[in-house]
């Protein structure tokens, strides 16, 4: 295509469809070329590369700070607060259903810049009541979103689907050079710890099982084979009867042998 910055070519998009599958299991179509196209020039520049061809030969040569980067620019973040909010109510009537429940351990393995894993951490918030015991757990591939995330500030805007009271109970208004933000407050913060999980590596970091999972609209950037060992992963480390959130246009009816559909897109840990 005339006007392009970097020469772009058939053979550079199949090797970036190839390393982004190995390094993060993301099964990219061949419609993304555009999209790649634009999101990866951004790292030519900063690393001053000429062409797509030079620059993956050198991030096939390293193992360095680069495939972090490459990973992030290929990643799709898109999130809001209570987003399918069926889903945070069967999840409220998870909690409210079993009130003499010691912790819950809740995983939220895309937790993006933040929304979901607040969502979650406000609902359960709001469900257990002062003496509630659960802790969030949130994860995603993405460093830079993680930081966001970790940081807990969001414009105005990012908030128009949350209520007076969730504004008023679990975030901070802005003044003077902030005003336009607000900030989760210090006691719902400290309920999610954010780190950084590739869910197609074993290495997962946790020791306890979780009871709770939400891993929504993440399956559907992995082929079968990538899927089914995702959910044996999440199947290892969730507790028998614990619940799986995915995302409403993941379906996995051939993995009866781990998860039981249980309600839209709600499915039951075998």
């Amino acid at each position: 295509m005339q006007g392009r910055e970097f020469e772009w070519t058939d053979a550079d998009f199949d090797r970036v469809q190839a390393l982004i599958y190995k390094r993060a299991g993301i099964n990219l179509h061949d419609g993304k070329h555009a999209m790649v196209y634009s999101r990866l020039s951004r790292r030519l520049r900063d690393t001053g590369y000429q062409s797509f061809r030079d620059y993956l030969s050198w991030l096939e040569s390293t193992d360095g700070d680069e495939w972090q980067e490459f990973i992030n620019a290929l990643t799709t973040n898109l999130t809001s607060f209570f987003r399918e909010r069926h889903h945070f109510e069967a999840f409220s009537n998870l909690l409210r259903a079993k009130p003499g429940h010691s912790h819950w351990r809740i995983w939220c393995s895309a937790a993006s810049t933040g929304e979901e894993p607040y969502s979650i951490a406000m609902t359960a918030s709001e469900a257990l009541g002062s003496k509630g015991d659960f802790s969030v757990l949130a994860s995603d591939i993405d460093s830079k979103v993680l930081a966001t995330a970790s940081n807990g500030v969001y414009k105005m805007e990012a908030l128009k689907g949350l209520d007076a009271t969730h504004m008023q109970r679990f975030f901070l208004r802005g003044k003077g050079g902030n005003s336009g933000l607000a900030r989760v407050k210090p006691d719902l913060r400290q309920k999610v710890e954010f780190l950084m999980v590739n869910l197609i590596r074993d290495d997962w970091p946790f020791r306890e099982p979780f009871d709770v999972v939400f891993c929504r609209n993440v399956m559907i950037y992995f082929d079968a084979k990538t899927q089914r060992r995702v959910l044996e992963g999440i199947h290892r480390v969730m507790k028998p009867g614990g619940l799986l959130f995915v995302g409403h246009a993941e379906n996995f009816s051939d993995a009866r042998d781990l998860f039981l559909l249980k309600g839209k897109t709600v499915y039951e840990r075998c």
